[in-house]
């Protein structure tokens, strides 16, 4: 069997293994067996899946991504995430904005090619995820966030690598590797445990997105992207 051969049965096991575990898992809620909304579970499986075709680089990471939003919308209402809540729709904001980028963003509205981002991107990044999560901070200790810091400095960094990703930028996987460490802890610690495993998926993901989009720009250096 030839090595392309070999990566082709290794994706279809990781599709039909990772359906199979989203059929039982929406059984489950939907039964009462395990003891977790229906609501989580839908955000699992479109979750999972969304950052999988986003490691793929699929464009249907998007449709698939914006129906997580809507269930975690409620997912974190029910559990008083106030940030994370709003946060889900600033996500269909920059989700509708990245399919069309993904689709027309190229050079003479082709498809948007993976990319690094500026140094000075990157550091306005930064400084804009340190100033947001100042804010969040404050704010959501007065309206009685159950977890102001972890929710404002997630909230922050999400945004910052959702923009990256919208952009096609490699540099996203950093700002949602970090984020995604902090959302482990954060959810384990509100009792949200299918939603912490559904983080750590989303961690190991990462590395292996940061990995596979480092490899798509080939031997020559990707141009620098500053807007």
């Amino acid at each position: 069997m030839s090595f392309k051969n070999s990566k082709s049965l290794l994706r279809a096991i990781v599709y039909a293994s990772f359906g199979v575990l989203s059929a039982a898992i929406i059984v489950s809620a939907h039964r009462h067996l395990l003891d977790f909304s229906e609501a989580e579970a839908w955000g699992f499986v479109t979750g999972g899946w969304g950052v999988w075709l986003t490691v793929e680089k699929s464009i249907w990471t998007w449709p698939v991504g914006l129906a997580n939003n809507v269930f975690f919308f409620v997912l974190f209402f029910r559990a008083k995430l106030f940030a994370d809540m709003a946060l889900q729709i600033v996500y269909i904001i920059l989700g509708v904005l990245g399919w069309y980028w993904w689709l027309f963003g190229g050079e003479q509205r082709s498809k948007l090619p993976v990319a690094t981002a500026s140094r000075a991107m990157v550091i306005y990044t930064g400084i804009s995820v340190a100033i947001s999560t100042f804010l969040l901070t404050i704010y959501l200790t007065r309206v009685g966030d159950s977890a102001p810091f972890g929710d404002g400095i997630t909230t922050a960094l999400s945004l910052g690598g959702q923009f990256l990703l919208s952009k096609k930028l490699v540099d996203n996987w950093y700002f949602w590797i970090v984020a995604d460490v902090i959302y482990v802890w954060l959810y384990i610690s509100k009792g949200l445990l299918l939603t912490s495993a559904l983080y750590a998926m989303f961690l190991l993901m990462c590395f292996a997105g940061l990995a596979r989009w480092r490899a798509s720009l080939g031997a020559a250096a990707a141009p620098a992207i500053a807007a």
